[in-house]
């Protein structure tokens, strides 16, 4: 009888699992506010445009980057000689904490096992997103859309425009394709090179696909409260607002380096910063109620980043 290689298998138990447990912890930051704003329209609608963007950005990425799909992302991450049982950790661990509602960062929980030597360069890329993204957020809702939110809270009751759901899809697009682009990198180092063939990118985008359906399927799961407990986030105007900017600040650090950076960060640093600024315009809004909210979040993706070092630390041991 042939010998199975084994190798081979944990590299695709690998990617199933990073494939499910990144776009269930991940992906809620660029589809959370689009769930929670279509509320009425069926799982599967939307599901159905989410795939579409996101094959368009998988094929373009094979195509225009000589079959990286990670655009680039994995310069710094060699290839395992051979993949172990010991790979399959870190996204069990991603999908663990997803279940618990924790919106850990994947990129240092999965990326740094396979080259922890970069987890610096990471971290402080990562760091400087949130602390953007912050600012970013404080000073555009303080003092450029202090006067929309408010309008929107005391309209929140009234259906909005039409318009506002056309600009909502768009921004989602935008969105979701400029966080495939950073955050494929996760996904796609369980892979045996980084320039892959065509038949392992059809197969990738069979299981993305449908690992992308059950996520919608579940309505975001545990994770989404991170989106729906924060002020007026379930209101398309004001989800498309945010996704907006959340798009373009992603798409400024792709630009700035390859470097592959936490996507978490970012989204709750900009999620804080709006937070912090709604405590000043609004009055049933406290800021000791957003400090609360704001400390959560930091201390769950603390959490993810505690983890990452730990295993960054060990696994390499094992191996």
């Amino acid at each position: 009888m042939p010998r199975m290689d084994y190798s081979l298998l944990f590299m695709f138990v690998g990617f199933v699992l990073a494939s499910y447990s990144i776009i269930a912890n991940d992906a809620i930051q660029t589809l959370g506010t689009f769930i929670g704003s279509n509320r009425t329209q069926p799982w599967y609608i939307l599901w159905g445009y989410s795939a579409s963007i996101l094959l368009a950005v998988l094929f373009y990425g094979w195509y225009a980057y000589g079959g990286d799909v990670s655009y680039g992302r994995l310069e710094k991450f060699p290839v395992p000689d051979s993949f172990s049982f010991i790979y399959i950790i870190p996204p069990l661990v991603v999908l663990i904490l997803t279940r618990f509602g924790i919106p850990v960062s994947t990129t240092f929980i999965v990326l740094t096992v396979f080259a922890p030597s970069v987890l610096d360069s990471m971290l402080f890329k990562s760091i400087m997103g949130y602390m953007v993204a912050f600012v970013f957020g404080y000073f555009i809702y303080r003092y450029v859309a202090a006067t929309l939110e408010q309008h929107y809270h005391k309209t929140r009751d009234f259906p909005p425009k039409r318009f506002w759901y056309y600009l909502q899809w768009a921004s989602t697009a935008f969105l979701w394709s400029q966080w495939l682009v950073q955050d494929l990198a996760n996904i796609f180092i369980y892979m045996p090179q980084r320039s892959i063939s065509l038949d392992y990118l059809l197969g990738a985008s069979v299981i993305l696909v449908l690992t992308l359906g059950l996520v919608f399927y579940f309505k975001g799961g545990t994770i989404q409260k991170v989106v729906s407990i924060k002020t007026n986030t379930s209101d398309v105007r004001v989800a498309t607002i945010i996704d907006f900017i959340y798009a373009f600040i992603l798409l400024a650090f792709k630009e700035y380096s390859n470097i592959p950076m936490s996507t978490t960060w970012v989204f709750i640093g900009l999620l804080a910063g709006r937070e912090f600024a709604i405590s000043y315009i609004m009055e049933h809004v406290t800021r000791a109620h957003s400090f609360k909210l704001i400390m959560q979040d930091i201390g769950k993706a603390t959490i993810g980043l505690l983890i990452s070092i730990v295993l960054a630390l060990s696994i390499p041991a094992l191996l």
